[in-house]
């Protein structure tokens, strides 16, 4: 089992990369993905195709840097291309909103409030649209779990690198100009 792609061992019961992940994403989320996968298909893959054959055509590949790079590059193209049309398949969509819209849910914005009286708002959103700049956190992560369902005015407490964090929910909504 010797190869260029070995890494290190890793314990399949303790690996933080084996747990499931929701297949839960926004409509928003899923039209950003299928975006992704258009520009790729259609502009990119045969953009980089092009350069491939283009290279292919001065002779001796074996020598031929600019023939090795854009070979790489459209089999790495080609391997995006491939994940987003099979994680696109098991993605399930949540384009509503849920029966009780004042507890937290997939989908939310929500407001919080530390014991110092800092606020932070923050989203719960699929596995795939997680961003750290947005404060898009996924459904997955403990402070989300700790989120849901709960109401206005209901404390949590999620454990963190620096120890327990108490927060205290401030504000949910589920309208995207809202935060």
């Amino acid at each position: 089992m010797k190869g260029r792609n070995m890494t290190r061992w890793r314990d399949p019961a303790k690996d933080p990369r084996q747990e499931p992940k929701s297949n839960l994403i926004t409509a928003e989320g899923a039209a950003r993905l299928r975006g992704i996968l258009d520009h790729l298909s259609r502009v990119k893959r045969p953009q980089i195709s092009a350069k491939v054959g283009e290279a292919a055509a001065q002779g001796d590949r074996s020598e031929n840097a600019d023939y090795t790079y854009n070979k790489k590059e459209l089999n790495r193209v080609i391997a995006r291309i491939r994940y987003l049309t099979k994680r696109l398949d098991e993605l399930q969509v949540v384009d509503r909103l849920p029966a009780n819209t004042q507890k937290i849910f997939f989908g939310a914005f929500v407001s919080l409030e530390d014991e110092e009286g800092e606020t932070l708002s923050l989203r719960i959103v699929g596995h795939d649209e997680t961003d750290t700049q947005k404060r898009w956190i996924s459904i997955d992560a403990p402070m989300a779990k700790a989120l849901l369902g709960k109401e206005v005015g209901e404390d949590i407490t999620v454990l963190t690198p620096n120890g327990e964090t108490f927060y205290t929910v401030t504000a949910i909504d589920y309208a995207p100009n809202s935060n």
